[in-house]
């Protein structure tokens, strides 16, 4: 008895090749490829036994193991012409069909598809109208074969001998690419009218896309290169899809940039500039040179936020909460935030003051501005503008450029998603000119509430409305922020913290966020009071809170690594522990380093991270009458000590010093610390006292620090930085300072804590100076009159 695979099927039962894409149609000629299983098995059993073979198309091309009833109903019987032994797998065939097929019902037991069949009977149709159609069809097809690029002969004549309308319907149906479903529709069309009527139109349409094609190929024939022919036949596609009803690639992307343009908000005449740019990227070739640059131009002005934004409610006890939980002290400062926010909520559209925190690094400018970002509940961006030495770099670059952008303050629009932002300009002071311009320049129309409306970015070239951006400025030290953009900020000062408030900063702050930071629990690890303040006081020379903060972490990590290595369960950290781990005091109080040395007189300077203090050494030797000056001095400096020293030999009957005493020496001013660059007009009084105590042999107060200026009359004239100066005394162990009498009334700048920790003494004479450093009266006789400040 012949197995399964070779035993004869009845008559009306045939084995099954479902395919993905393919559809015979009779009288057709094609090659199949088969791979599945029991699709190879339905094909050896027909060449087993010389039968015929079912084609049916699947209704679902994803199925790789289809059922009876994922086929289509109506097939074709195909009779196996030549077979190639397989090859990777796959079996190819040349198949040709005979007839249409109806699937009655499926047959089990086979190692393939089988079903049993009735083969369908073309009706013998005759009509005039069938006729005509069939005449069309003729000259459609032959038309058709004359447009299809290597056409066999054999074909041509095939189709002119070609009497019946079915035959020739079917053949030329297998010619024509059109899609899977209208093919199955054509097979399963008995009728040969119904199925001439179907044919026809798609015939017309196919025909229609080749001469089309033919055409745009001849056009450009004589020009063909590599680019071209790419060029060419992306113009093909785009032709054929069209005429298809389908839209390729760039359609879709022209379209979705098309309606972000007309959801992005922008103004009448800016949306009209898009669009330009958008019907000229509609016909460019996407390996055209300008069309990556045209649609990023593109991208980059439908992601602005063009649209006004709605007006979020200020709520100001939250506002004074949020700057209260976020800050300590800065009463002042918190003052004028809560000012400037009471003035946003009262007149949401007015033009507010940009606002300009400047001060030493670490005290907190930053962290302010996204205080008041959360008070109005608008998103922070921050723009760096240190090192920044390009003025393109503000107003960005031309389109012309390779590699072209939009300036920072664009960028951090985009970055931010709404027009009306808190933008933080930090660092402004480190702005710098060069040849490519001066962005402190472009600056001036970013800060001018007069002119930012209408603010014009080079790579955008239309202008944009900066006025509801909330500007916010940072710098260090205000000086060397040129007096045009300086007029139009209003500078809020943020002096340095005492060292009480830099006590409450850490336990409120700097030990839990580093406590955390390094994986620590709060019962894990304790820093005791003692031991901040020895941080404070031996680890840290600073006016901010940053050095502070990385000590406190390399405690922290001490810490862990004890808990880590199973060393200790807590560990607390007391003062006397700091030697152990952070290594010896790095900062020292030394001025009992000088109490029994005459001519050393402690001076107050103040410097961009805040005050310090500097001694003032005078020393005479033998000479010819020089002043002789050392200590990297600017000149303003030198110019101090000039006057000193002539004011010292005005009032040396004064204070008692021979006058012959000064032709015969050479002075020596040397002020420590030679590597550092030293200027400033607050040095005078302190180079008298050190040159007055010099001739008087009588050493200046151990515990006394001074600043101030002098002129030649005797005045001391009044000086800057007085807060940063009192609070460099207070590090250093000052109880005594002098300073000129018309700057006693900042002292209200300087907590009241210190205030009460040091006593001041008003200059209004530099005899007021000798007098409290020396302990020397000078005689009013010898002086002469008091002048008048």
């Amino acid at each position: 008895m012949p197995s399964t695979e070779t035993a004869r099927l009845p008559a009306d039962v045939v084995p099954l090749i479902p395919m993905r894409n393919l559809v015979l149609l009779p009288h057709a000629l094609v090659t199949v490829s088969v791979g599945r299983e029991r699709s190879v098995a339905a094909l050896l059993h027909a060449l087993a036994t010389d039968t015929p073979v079912g084609i049916v198309l699947q209704k679902d091309t994803r199925q790789d193991d289809p059922a009876p009833g994922d086929l289509f109903a109506v097939g074709t019987l195909a009779r196996i012409v030549h077979h190639l032994e397989p090859r990777e797998g796959l079996h190819h065939t040349l198949c040709q069909g005979t007839q249409r097929f109806r699937i009655v019902e499926a047959v089990e037991g086979h190692p393939f598809l089988a079903a049993r069949i009735q083969q369908i009977q073309e009706p013998a149709d005759a009509s005039a109208e069938l006729e005509a159609l069939t005449l069309q069809l003729r000259e459609r097809s032959l038309a058709l074969i004359s447009l299809l690029p290597s056409v066999p002969a054999e074909l041509v004549a095939a189709l002119q001998s070609t009497r019946g309308a079915s035959t020739l319907a079917d053949i030329t149906a297998s010619l024509v690419e059109i899609e899977l479903n209208e093919k199955q529709a054509l097979l399963e069309a008995v009728s040969t009218e119904e199925r001439l009527r179907k044919l026809l139109p798609l015939l017309a349409h196919r025909i229609e896309v080749l001469r089309l094609s033919k055409e745009i190929g001849e056009r450009t024939k004589e020009q063909l290169d590599d680019r071209q022919r790419k060029f060419l036949l992306r113009e093909q596609l785009k032709t054929i899809q069209h005429e298809l009803g389908e839209n390729g690639g760039e359609d879709a992307e022209i379209a979705r940039l098309e309606e972000s343009i007309a959801r992005s908000g922008m103004p009448a005449d800016t949306e009209a500039h898009a669009r330009r740019e958008l019907r000229r990227l509609q016909p460019m070739s996407d390996t055209s040179g300008e069309y990556p640059m045209l649609r990023t131009y593109l991208e980059w002005m439908v992601e602005l936020p063009w649209s006004t934004p709605a007006e979020h409610p200020i709520d100001l006890a939250a506002a004074r909460q949020t700057l209260a939980a976020d800050h300590f002290g800065l009463e002042r400062v918190k003052q004028r935030i809560l000012e400037f926010l009471a003035v946003r909520k009262l007149n949401p559209g007015g033009r507010a003051p940009i606002l300009c925190f400047a001060g030493p690094p670490g005290v907190g400018k930053t962290s302010l501005g996204q205080s008041i970002a959360k008070a109005l509940q608008r998103p922070f961006v921050r723009v760096s503008l240190g090192g920044v030495h390009d003025e393109a770099e503000i107003r960005g670059h031309r389109r012309t450029y390779i590699g072209a952008l939009p300036g920072n303050i664009i960028q951090g629009l985009r970055k931010a998603g709404a027009r009306d932002c808190v933008m933080m300009l930090d660092e402004l002071d480190k702005l710098t000119a060069s040849a490519r311009g001066d962005p402190s320049a472009a600056l001036l129309e970013v800060l001018d509430p007069e002119q930012n409306n209408t603010f014009r970015d080079n790579y955008l070239g239309v202008p944009f409305d900066l006025s509801r951006v909330v500007f916010i400025a940072t710098a260090n030290v205000m000086d060397q922020v040129p007096p045009p953009v300086r007029d139009r900020m209003e500078v809020i000062d943020l002096p340095g913290y005492t060292q009480e408030e830099k006590l409450q900063i850490a336990e409120s702050y700097l030990v839990g966020r580093q406590r955390e930071a390094n994986g620590l629990r709060e019962d894990q690890c304790h820093l005791a009071r003692g031991a901040l303040q020895g941080i404070i006081a031996d680890y840290t020379h600073e006016a901010g809170v940053r050095q502070l903060e990385r000590e406190i972490g390399r405690t922290m990590r001490h810490a862990a690594m004890q808990i880590a290595e199973g060393l200790a369960g807590q560990v607390r950290i007391e003062a006397t522990d700091l030697d152990r781990i952070l290594g010896p005091a790095r900062f020292e109080r030394d001025t009992a380093l000088r109490q029994s040395v005459t001519g050393v007189a402690t001076g107050l300077a103040w410097t961009p991270i805040g005050g310090d203090i500097l001694f003032i050494e005078a020393t005479r030797v033998h000479g010819t009458g020089q002043l002789v000056l050392t200590g990297q001095l600017g000149d303003v400096m030198k110019e101090s000590a000039q006057a000193a020293t002539t004011l010292v030999k005005s009032r040396a009957a004064g204070l008692g010093i021979a006058t012959a005493a000064f032709d015969e020496i050479d002075l020596h001013l040397h002020i420590p610390a030679g590597a550092i660059p030293k200027d400033g007009p607050s040095a005078g009084v302190a180079m008298f006292v050190a040159l007055a105590s010099l001739f008087t042999d009588r050493p200046v107060r151990h515990d006394v620090a001074m600043t101030g200026e002098i002129s030649l009359r005797g005045l001391v004239l009044p000086v800057g930085g007085i807060k940063e100066k009192v609070l460099a005394a207070q590090r250093a162990g000052i109880s005594v300072v002098l300073l000129p009498q018309r700057n006693l009334k900042d002292l209200r700048d300087v907590p009241e804590s210190t205030r009460n920790a040091i006593r001041f003494v008003g200059l209004e004479t530099v005899d007021d100076a000798v007098s409290s450093a020396l302990g020397l009266e000078v005689p009013v006789a010898l002086t002469g009159p008091r002048p008048t400040a």
